[in-house]
């Protein structure tokens, strides 16, 4: 038990550690995407979209800081053609049309994957079920997850809860995910503070990759 990570010096160690990047993708995050537009279009309070490119250039920062120092960094894009996914998701939406394949809304959204990231498509919320994250994953001897993205209390929690029950440690980069819906963000965050693992801020998960990043790149910043 003497090699159990316990504090986030420890957990947020490069050379275990994979940045995921859940869902930034316009049908989530931009103005006229998806959820902003369906939202305004019903009469229910819209979406409100305009954090998301900070959000986005956050994200951004820290995948850069992540490779320098040696860390992976993964990628989850939701692709929910009805014919992906299960009746009870189905059930659930009002009508096809969000993250469809292969269109500007299923696009990532402002930031992209780099070469040498891992890009993983899901068909509901977790980016664990029926894909090959976790065998990547394992193949680089990963053992704690940073999470990034929205919904904070839909598609990053559903994949933090499942990496959690896999055996990874969490860390919730608070300050790199957001959710229209602020009592369900908060509420995720209060859960994973207490039950999941560590809070921290972008700037924080910086200065510990930082550590370990070769001089040359710190150099080049």
């Amino acid at each position: 038990m003497s090699n159990i990570l316990r504090t986030l010096a420890e957990k947020a160690q490069p050379r275990h550690t994979a940045l995921v990047i859940v869902d930034m993708q316009n049908d989530f995050c931009a103005q006229g995407g998806y959820l902003q537009r369906t939202r305004a279009e019903s009469g229910r309070h819209p979406i409100r979209v305009d954090e998301n490119a900070a959000i986005a250039d956050r994200i951004g920062a820290l995948a850069d800081g992540a490779r320098r120092s040696g860390a992976a960094v993964a990628w989850l894009r939701s692709v929910y053609d009805f014919k992906y996914l299960a009746e009870a998701h189905v059930a659930m939406r009002d009508a096809e049309g969000c993250c469809m394949e292969g269109t500007w809304g299923a696009d990532f959204f402002r930031i992209q994957p780099r070469e040498g990231d891992i890009v993983v498509d899901k068909h509901t919320f977790s980016g664990f079920h029926e894909t090959g994250l976790h065998a990547q994953l394992q193949e680089r001897g990963i053992r704690t997850l940073v999470m990034a993205g929205v919904a904070t209390n839909v598609c990053v929690d559903s994949t933090l809860r499942h990496g959690f029950f896999l055996g990874y440690h969490i860390v919730v980069a608070e300050d790199c995910v957001g959710s229209g819906n602020a009592a369900g963000h908060e509420g995720t965050l209060s859960t994973v503070r207490v039950n999941f693992g560590e809070v921290t801020t972008s700037v924080e998960l910086l200065r510990l990759f930082g550590k370990h990043a070769p001089a040359d790149a710190l150099s080049a910043l």
